[in-house]
């Protein structure tokens, strides 16, 4: 059987521990860890916490996880889409993973599932990576999860992107913003 990337839930607050728990056992797992600033009456600190309330991902083969829902009480269920376990693909995975290493502070939002545009970005740390674009706000490019129904964002140039159209590129200049309205070159 092969293996997949599925999503366990976890009861409040207890993702680190489960997946130290699984990694312990030998169940492939990843938590995602957000880098974050949190300021006390004396200090500012930076901590990791998960990126995804009461979420866990592991990479087992769907036979498997009954029994792994089953290794402790801190695992409510299995996430389902349509009557059967939720299958995350695995580039999803790698760009929860890239995009983490290269940013602290990630925000989500919850959205429903939408078809927008497609993209490529040319320059910086997500450089040819393709998805679909989600908004463009003042420079702030939000990268569309759609399987898990969030959306990661950060502080990207959108001079750094160009359109996926038909088989053809085309760049976008944001320079006549202040229209709303790309222009074509």
């Amino acid at each position: 059987m092969k293996n997949n990337w599925y999503v366990v839930y976890t009861k409040s607050r207890c993702e680190k521990k489960v997946a130290d728990f699984l990694s312990k056992r030998n169940v492939e797992n990843y938590c995602p860890l957000n880098r974050v600033y949190r300021q006390w009456s004396d200090r500012k600190k930076m901590i990791t916490e998960p990126l995804f309330n009461s979420y866990v991902f592991i990479h087992a083969c769907e036979a498997e996880l009954n029994s792994i829902k089953k290794l402790t009480n801190n695992i409510v269920n299995i996430v389902y889409w349509l009557g059967k376990p939720a299958i995350i693909r695995n580039e999803e995975i790698e760009q929860i993973r890239y995009f983490l290493n290269e940013y602290s502070n990630v925000t989500i939002e919850k959205q429903p599932v939408r078809m927008n545009e497609m993209v490529r970005i040319i320059k910086g740390p997500f450089r040819n990576l393709e998805g679909t674009v989600a908004a463009i706000k003042n420079n702030m490019l939000v990268l569309s999860l759609p399987t898990l129904g969030y959306k990661m964002m950060a502080e990207v140039s959108t001079s750094n992107i160009e359109i996926l159209n038909h088989g053809f590129s085309q760049k976008i200049d944001y320079a006549s913003r202040s229209k709303g309205i790309p222009v074509l070159n």
